[in-house]
């Protein structure tokens, strides 16, 4: 898959996309969809209730919609998913998280003050899933520290795939025009600690992520060597040493 994505600002930050260039379509595709112009009626538009605005902080209500990402520095990150604001953006995190997708993945593309990005399996920002893009869920959660959305092509809409990102300072000039559908409620000193770059040297990992009605323990990172210290040395007299 030649996806790339990119992030740009607008004020340090202006967009969240894809190069044009690798989103090429193949002429018949092109072909049938200019020759469609039927107009789809507008869907209703939903109605917005003080519990769409609630992002509930409390990991024991409803763990099935709490994405779960054990990083490489240690930390454990927990997401509030709002099937509220975006219902098939939210299926396509559970969906990928259940394939463990996401395990092993890196945040590629992180910018000081504005957010990181991951959920590309090559690492480069070209790439997805296999799944087919969604349609876009744009709303009107605004993109505040914390927040939780999906990256997507800059000139295509309905072109976001696996790639999301967090948002480390509010940047109100991207708001609706990314499919927000979470936001951290857990662990967000963890994400300030994602090491930054474009790609950084050394990538923060996904080395786990899960739902919290997984139950999924953090791995257990692997136990450094012990230090041998002089005095250890010292200390140590090998059995076929000779008598002194």
């Amino acid at each position: 898959m030649t996806i790339r994505f990119t992030l740009l600002a607008a004020i340090g930050a202006a967009s969240l996309g894809l190069s044009t260039g690798a989103m090429a379509q193949d002429a018949d595709t092109t072909a049938n969809a200019e020759a469609d112009t039927a107009v789809e009626e507008a869907a209703p538009a939903p109605t917005i209730t003080p519990e769409y605005w609630t992002v509930d902080t409390d990991l024991t209500h409803e763990p099935e919609n709490i994405w779960v990402l054990d990083l490489a520095n240690g930390g454990r990150v927990q997401i509030r998913l709002k099937s509220e604001w975006a219902p098939n953006h939210v299926e396509r995190i559970k969906t990928l998280t259940e394939q463990g997708f996401y395990d092993g993945t890196i945040f590629h593309r992180v910018i000081d003050g504005f957010m990181a990005q991951g959920g590309d399996p090559t690492g480069t920002g070209r790439g997805g899933s296999e799944l087919p893009d969604l349609k876009a869920e744009f709303n009107r959660v605004p993109h505040l520290r914390g927040t939780v959305a999906m990256a997507r092509n800059g000139n295509s809409d309905d072109s976001a795939n696996s790639q999301f990102y967090i948002i480390f300072y509010p940047t109100m000039a991207i708001d609706g025009k990314y499919t927000v559908f979470g936001r951290v409620i857990g662990g967000m000193n963890h994400v300030d600690a994602i090491q930054r770059g474009q790609p950084p040297q050394n990538p923060t990992k996904i080395v786990q992520a899960s739902l919290e009605s997984d139950h999924k323990a953090p791995p257990v990172a692997a136990s450094a060597e012990p230090e041998i210290t002089a005095d250890m040395l010292n200390a140590a007299t090998p059995e076929s040493a000779p008598a002194q």
